[in-house]
């Protein structure tokens, strides 16, 4: 009887401890995506072509694509302000990767494309992207 009940309180402890793990992600985005809006216009105001992730990327690929993000948010954009260096320090968070590893098989990643492949787009297309990205992210936390 007595193992029963310990069995029992293990599930239910491990069970807590998954859904903490999903909301310190979806939180974690949740800031990540606040960061965004608190950047967004003096990221668009900028007169550059950057290589953009497409829209509609495939799970597997999101992880990928944030780190294209990430990667051209630190080489095209110059990142003097003090709120889009938080940013980019939230965009490299184990956390925030951990949110956007949406993909349920390991071995997919491969199939990605590279960032250099992506085409260029306006600053203001790339921000959008990539906050439909984190949203996307978000959904699919919320929903688990």
């Amino acid at each position: 009887m007595k193992l029963v009940l310990l069995c029992l309180l293990a599930v239910c402890c491990s069970s807590l401890a998954s859904a903490a793990d999903m909301t310190l992600e979806r939180r974690k985005l949740l800031e990540v995506l606040r960061q965004l809006g608190d950047v967004k216009d003096s990221l668009q105001r900028r007169e550059l072509l950057v290589n953009t992730p497409p829209q509609n990327i495939e799970d597997c690929c999101c992880l990928s694509a944030l780190r294209c993000f990430r990667a051209s948010l630190h080489v095209q954009f110059n990142l003097t302000e003090r709120k889009q260096n938080k940013l980019y320090r939230s965009l490299k968070h184990p956390i925030t990767e951990r949110g956007l590893d949406l993909c349920k098989s390991g071995n997919a990643v491969a199939t990605c494309a590279t960032c250099d492949s992506h085409p260029k787009t306006t600053a203001r297309e790339f921000v959008n992207r990539l906050e439909s990205l984190i949203q996307k992210a978000i959904s699919r936390l919320s929903v688990n």
